[in-house]
């Protein structure tokens, strides 16, 4: 065994694919301390000092991990309920706190699922496990986009269901799949905003195809959640959609900066998973202190200042996409827009994930070591993850990145193209 494995290991090695952690010492933030690679398990050299780096590789889009009133929130929690729940939902740890934010929750979502309520989880991932397979019985067909996120994969495998994949974005496809489904229930699931690519789903068609052939929709919002629509409901408001054949699964630890999870849809549904969902069930309920910290997450996301931090995360964006690539044909030796950029290139999305395109792994390994090289952290996304041939700089956008911390991406991006050989 242990042979096969490093011979396993050495072929990642080769071929620049293995994966490596990174140890960081400070709080989630913009600015991180940042220690060398751990490379087997073990604590890093607490010998070597760690980095400081410019991080954009977050999933914290509003900025709010290290908010004072969540940390507030927090120790108020642990005073209120302690540390931990001690048991699942179902034996003693359903506390008051998680009560009440799955209420906070079908209340934000009620305009978009009617006889809406909320069930929550301690990850996205124990989400939809749970989802799937309670729904997905041998009686059901999942129809999955081919780049959804791999727990809605991973879910559907273990449903007694038929399970089946679509080419990205493809509803001609999907609507002959539809069509000759023998079933009696069937099932549509995609993610909201794609994980990897930042683009969003195309939920009114496929809502109209579920309302034309008797199916429901599995929206994993994710990444839409706390970002987009009115007070950041997430993608059924960005599209102003409302339909009890809507599910919504969306994950409180990207921009509600917190953790944890939760399904929302009509209630009979909900009542379903609590009586079906084995990773619901079984696994111990998160602390009581996080759902009350997550409580007042969705307050400050559905005010003023969620209001605020969403305009300057779009301004942002803004920001990296116009500069792109101007700030190569700006940089010495650039030869214009066109010229500079090479094969590299951003993907057509307005969210904040901002992937740049560059090609093989063993380049965007270098893309990345280059901009850490100038104090930038920007990871490295290569297959499986992603599909051969287009390994990116995965470039996350946050609330409490500033205005110059853009500008100083864009002119490391100059620098690192022109090391990689990117500019023509």
């Amino acid at each position: 065994m242990l042979n096969h494995l490093a011979r396993q290991l050495a072929e990642r090695d080769a071929q620049a694919m293995r994966r490596r952690r990174r140890v960081t010492e400070t709080a989630c933030a913009p600015q991180q301390h940042v220690s060398p690679s751990d490379d087997g398990g073990h604590a890093t050299d607490p010998a070597a000092a760690p980095r400081e780096l410019l991080a954009f590789c977050s999933n914290d889009y509003l900025g709010l991990a290290n908010h004072p009133a969540l940390i507030e929130a927090w120790a108020e929690g642990a005073r209120l309920y302690g540390v931990g729940s001690g048991a699942s939902h179902l034996i003693s740890g359903h506390s008051r706190a998680h009560a009440l934010l799955e209420d906070d929750l079908a209340d934000m979502l009620s305009p978009h699922l009617p006889e809406v309520r909320a069930l929550s989880f301690g990850t996205g991932y124990l989400a939809n496990l749970a989802l799937l397979t309670a729904l997905g019985d041998e009686q059901t067909s999942i129809y999955s986009d081919v780049l959804n996120h791999a727990s809605l994969f991973d879910g559907a495998r273990l449903a007694k269901a038929a399970a089946y994949t679509y080419p990205h974005h493809d509803l001609a496809g999907l609507e002959r799949r539809l069509a000759a489904c023998r079933t009696p229930r069937k099932l549509i699931v995609t993610d909201g905003v794609f994980s990897m690519d930042g683009d969003l789903a195309r939920v009114p068609e496929l809502l109209a195809l579920a309302e034309r052939f008797d199916a429901w929709v599995v929206v994993d919002d994710a990444h839409g959640f706390g970002v987009l629509g009115e007070q950041g409901r997430g993608v059924l408001s960005h599209f102003g959609l409302r339909s009890e054949r809507l599910i919504c699964m969306g994950t409180l630890g990207k921009a509600a900066g917190v953790g944890g999870a939760f399904v929302a849809a009509h209630r009979t549904i909900i009542d379903w998973l609590v009586q079906s969902a084995r990773a619901y069930i079984y696994t111990t309920a998160a602390p009581p202190a996080m759902a009350h910290t997550l409580r007042a997450s969705l307050r400050l996301i559905r005010g003023a200042e969620g209001d605020q931090r969403r305009q300057h995360l779009g301004e942002l964006i803004g920001a990296l996409r116009g500069g792109w690539p101007a700030a190569l044909a700006a940089s010495p030796g650039g030869t214009g827009a066109a010229a500079a950029t090479g094969g590299w290139h951003l993907t057509d999305t307005r969210t904040a994930i901002q992937p740049l395109i560059v090609g093989g792994s063993a380049e965007a390994l270098a893309a990345a070591a280059a901009l850490e090289s100038q104090g930038l952290w920007v990871p490295a996304i290569r297959p499986p993850t992603v599909p051969a041939g287009s390994a990116r700089l995965r470039i996350t956008l946050s609330a409490a990145h500033s205005a110059g911390d853009v500008e100083r991406l864009l002119a490391a991006l100059a620098v690192a193209a022109r090391t990689a050989g990117a500019l023509a």
